[in-house]
């Protein structure tokens, strides 16, 4: 390492970061092909069960783990399940929850915007899918011996892992749904996480079935998401 390549910030190491930046004809191809490219992906509730090796789950994991965090806390942990007796476990408490939902909590105007979705309460693709991956929040990191250490804007934090999970798991050319049955403590007792762990997310993950339709809508347009000011 050049004497260069780092420099220290009161007594801490800061190595030389440079980016790889284009000609602008390229930057607004490359940013194009990407929206291209993302503005595919669908959430989708028809899976196969055609298996997927566990080493494409890991690099997706791998790439959801880069996204940035409150004080670089990285307060998250990805659990990826894919026995078929926890799944069912899984399955039964979601849907339990669901049926909850749909014929208690729900107003008449929440069950209205979803009409065109399709939804409802059964839940087959928690089975199907040959994966299932919980995300979990940690509001705080928990020692060995017992000592609590807070952790920062950890909604934000794991959101932007979540983004980057579901965007890597389109690149490897799956599909998922983000699913969030409320409440979800289900699964910190099905899996037996630590006290310092809630679910925060729960993707199904894998190729789509032979035949498989998503609702017919679109995406709000540019003028009506983007302001410059």
């Amino acid at each position: 390492m050049q004497e260069d390549d780092f420099i220290l910030v009161d007594g801490y190491k800061h190595i030389r970061h440079i980016q790889e930046s284009y000609p602008e004809n390229e930057m607004l191809k490359r940013s194009s092909d990407y929206f291209n490219w993302l503005h595919k992906r669908r959430s989708v509730r028809h899976f196969s069960n055609k298996p997927v090796a566990i080493e494409v789950i890991e690099n997706i994991i791998k790439a959801a783990s880069t996204a940035p965090s409150g004080a670089n806390k990285q307060p998250w942990t990805f659990c990826v399940v894919q026995n078929s007796g926890i799944k069912k476990k899984i399955r039964d408490a979601a849907e339990e929850e669901e049926r909850k939902s749909y014929n208690e909590r729900m107003s008449d105007e929440w069950l209205d915007d979803l009409k065109h979705l399709g939804t409802d309460a059964d839940k087959p693709f928690l089975e199907t899918a040959p994966y299932l991956i919980i995300v979990f929040k940690k509001p705080y990191e928990l020692i060995d011996d017992g000592t609590k250490h807070q952790n920062y804007y950890v909604n934000e934090s794991v959101g932007l892992a979540c983004g980057f999970l579901i965007s890597a798991i389109h690149n490897a050319g799956l599909v998922t749904l983000t699913h969030t049955p409320s409440p979800m403590r289900f699964l910190e007792k099905i899996l037996n996480r630590p006290s310092n762990e809630r679910a925060f997310l729960l993707l199904p993950v894998g190729y789509e079935s032979a035949k498989a339709y998503v609702p017919n809508i679109e995406r709000k347009p540019l003028n009506k998401i983007l302001k410059i000011y």
